[in-house]
């Protein structure tokens, strides 16, 4: 064997020797290869489902209601100012005190006007004896008619003018028009008073009235007579009112209907002015089917809800009816007995793995 062929062999050996080792560890890198891949389809498998809560579809009573605020107005109010101009020499009213109809409030000086109906009534006897006498003459045809006629008219333009001055005084003095609760006066004794100075206000507060405005869709669903239930704050308990009246037609603007309730008051606790929260029943249904108003997802148009089916979501599509502040009634789309998912809405997909947290 010759030198080249010695080194040729060794050459060989060595070769396969590497070859060997290589081929010796593929198996290895293949193993964790796939040992990886298998890691990374065990993890997309067994990725953890979403969890959620939901609901048990079944029949319940569904109210609809009108809930819109308003406001407290008093039954009748009227800012008081004397019918003629002077200076005011009396006040007679407490403020915040009650009045009765006809009671005197206040009154201007009327010295002047006074003294012209003593001078009239002063005539008026004499008047009257001048019409006896020409009465007692024409019977004796010692008058011509005429002359009588004239006295008759002198006596009665004489009541007149004492009617007029009567008037006149009458118009010096400020009466409540009626019964009400008269507010801070804004006047002193000595003041002088013109047609528009307001001298107080007076306020009728038993029974109150309410008004408010609901939505256009809802006008032909009151009436006079109805119920409704109101809050204020302060106080916990509702209250009842009545409707009395509505507005003649919808308001072009807002596209709401005026409407006005009346409240007893009668122990006169609440004030007018104060705002509150109104609520009308318009609709009871016993044996609705409805759902949390959150379960529903709107999508292109078309309202949706997800069905809880062997541990995945399911979309079904509903049609809505009424509704309240928390649900809304169902006509198509569910039966009592389905479950509703309630939480996670806007991640839910179809056939989306799904946990359920807790179920009512």
């Amino acid at each position: 064997m010759n030198k080249t062929t010695k080194w040729s062999i060794v050459a060989l050996v060595t070769l396969g020797l590497v070859g060997w080792g290589i081929w010796s560890q593929l198996p290895k890198e293949n193993e964790e290869l796939q040992l990886a891949d298998k890691l990374k389809t065990d993890n997309k498998n067994n990725k953890k489902a979403l969890n959620v809560t939901a609901e048990i579809v079944r029949p319940r009573l569904l109210t609809d209601e009108i809930i819109v605020s308003g406001r407290l107005l008093p039954d009748e109010e009227v800012n008081l100012s004397f019918e003629t101009s002077g200076k005011i020499v009396n006040i007679y009213f407490t403020e915040g005190s009650k009045v009765r109809k006809g009671e005197l409030l206040a009154k201007v000086n009327d010295g002047p006007l006074q003294a012209q109906l003593k001078k009239l009534e002063a005539q008026l006897q004499l008047a009257q004896d001048r019409v006896y006498r020409q009465n007692a003459l024409l019977e004796k045809d010692a008058v011509s008619k005429e002359a009588y006629e004239q006295v008759l008219t002198d006596l009665a333009t004489l009541r007149a003018d004492i009617e007029l001055i009567k008037e006149n005084i009458a118009q010096t003095e400020l009466r409540a028009p009626f019964d009400g609760i008269i507010g801070l006066r804004q006047v002193s004794e000595g003041s002088y008073a013109s047609t528009g100075t307001i001298i107080a206000t007076l306020t009728k507060i038993s029974p109150l009235k309410i008004e408010f405005a609901i939505p256009e869709r809802y006008a032909s669903e009151i009436s006079q007579g109805m119920s409704l239930e109101f809050s204020i704050e302060g106080r916990l308990e509702p209250l009842q009112a009545k409707i009395y009246a509505t507005e003649s037609k919808v308001d072009e603007v807002t596209h709401t209907l005026p409407v006005r309730a009346l409240y007893p008051n009668l122990h006169e606790k609440l004030l007018p002015g104060r705002f509150a929260n109104i609520r009308i029943k318009t609709k009871e249904i016993t044996d609705a089917i409805a759902i949390p108003t959150e379960a529903i997802v709107p999508e292109m148009g078309v309202d949706k809800v997800f069905l809880y089916k062997n541990g995945k979501a399911q979309p079904v599509t509903i049609t809505k009816g009424i509704r309240n502040e928390e649900r809304v009634q169902v006509l198509k789309g569910l039966t009592s007995g389905d479950t509703i998912l309630t939480s996670g809405t806007m991640q839910l997909r179809t056939g989306l793995n799904v946990s359920l947290d807790e179920i009512n």
